[in-house]
């Protein structure tokens, strides 16, 4: 892939601030503070990225965020993981000020959205779920669009050369592929170099290929030292890309830690789904060897085990001994999903 085009997280050297642009960095801080933003931050970034606590938003008789707290460490990818209707996105439109809170306490890189929000956006890059150009504009012509609404960035050659979009830079946005719109909303979403990066169900409807390219663009944005907010319903995309994800449903976070943390969590690194011809209680399934844990999905049973060699043989032993059989049969390790399926009885991509 190109070469990243971020050398710190926070400013390019490559082209001088404009006028108009006041800044300056406080010794040992290792950021950046803008004149009218507030107090700066103390030594080290000590303040996270975001904050929120007790956050509520309605819609009518919807409650979709329910007294929500989070707190996102800066240099870190975040992700909220959940299935749609989780209330992912309305917390993100609120932290990104095109929402505002019904209740509770918002503060993103130490400031807040009614009180310093032209200086907060600058320091934002934000990419939304869908993401609407104009199609009869060049790919080029929209960077160069986006990249003059922030006083100082990357140049459009190297946002093209970042995101693996060079070959493409002279067509027309309604000749992009899926991918391509999307690596695009990517680019317009760094032009201004952000400290903090919003990314919103960034690879649904994508191709392996397509969203194999965006994890790697978003990898070198936090090996700079960026900072990730990322929600997502892909497991896998959680795995590869969060250093601590959140797990959320009906606008609450019910649990919080890093992917390997919450999956041993589960007490076993081996999921054994299967369907019995016959019903067999919950406590006889428990007591085979290994066995940490027992759920239920429909008609489909989940053993969460330590050692697969030894629960399996078991397993087929003990419905051999009650006259059935298995009628279907699948293993797996322990993912996030049947983290999710713990702690809510409902999988991650249910609707």
């Amino acid at each position: 892939m190109g070469n990243p085009i971020v050398a710190s997280p926070l400013r390019s050297s490559t082209e001088p601030p404009r006028p108009g642009d006041d800044q300056s960095r406080r010794p040992g801080d290792g950021e950046v503070w803008h004149s009218g933003d507030g107090e700066p931050p103390g030594p080290g970034g000590a303040e996270p990225a975001i904050l929120v606590r007790g956050l509520h938003k309605r819609y009518g008789d919807v409650h979709a965020v329910q007294g929500l707290d989070l707190e996102v460490r800066r240099g870190e990818c975040y992700g909220l993981l959940g299935p749609n209707g989780a209330g992912k996105t309305t917390t993100v439109e609120v932290l990104e000020g095109l929402t505002r809170a019904d209740d509770g306490e918002v503060r993103v890189l130490g400031m807040t959205w009614g009180q310093q929000g032209k200086a907060l956006r600058r320091r934002l890059g934000i990419q939304l779920q869908e993401t609407r150009f104009t199609e009869k504009v060049r790919v080029d012509e929209t960077l160069r669009l986006f990249r003059s609404f922030y006083p100082s960035g990357p140049s459009v050659e190297e946002l093209l050369d970042h995101v693996q979009l060079q070959e493409k830079r002279r067509s027309y946005v309604r000749d992009l592929s899926g991918g391509q719109r999307q690596r695009l909303s990517v680019a317009c979403a760094l032009a201004g170099n952000p400290e903090l990066l919003f990314l919103d169900e960034p690879t649904t409807g994508l191709d392996p290929q397509s969203r194999r390219a965006l994890w790697e663009i978003v990898e070198s944005f936090r090996e700079a030292g960026g900072t990730i907010l990322l929600t997502t319903h892909f497991m896998d995309e959680a795995e590869r890309l969060a250093d601590r994800v959140g797990i959320m449903d009906r606008g609450r976070i019910l649990e919080e830690g890093s992917p390997a943390e919450l999956i041993r969590g589960l007490g076993g690194a081996h999921v054994i789904e299967f369907e019995p011809s016959n019903p067999v209680p919950e406590e006889e399934l428990a007591s085979l060897p290994g066995v940490q844990m027992v759920r239920s999905r429909g008609d489909t049973r989940l053993l969460t085990c330590r050692e697969l060699h030894r629960t399996l043989p078991a397993l087929v032993t003990r419905m051999a001994e009650r006259g059935g059989e298995l009628t279907s049969l699948h293993t797996h390790r322990a993912t996030l999903d049947d983290v999710f399926l713990a702690r809510t009885g409902r999988q991650l991509r249910d609707d």
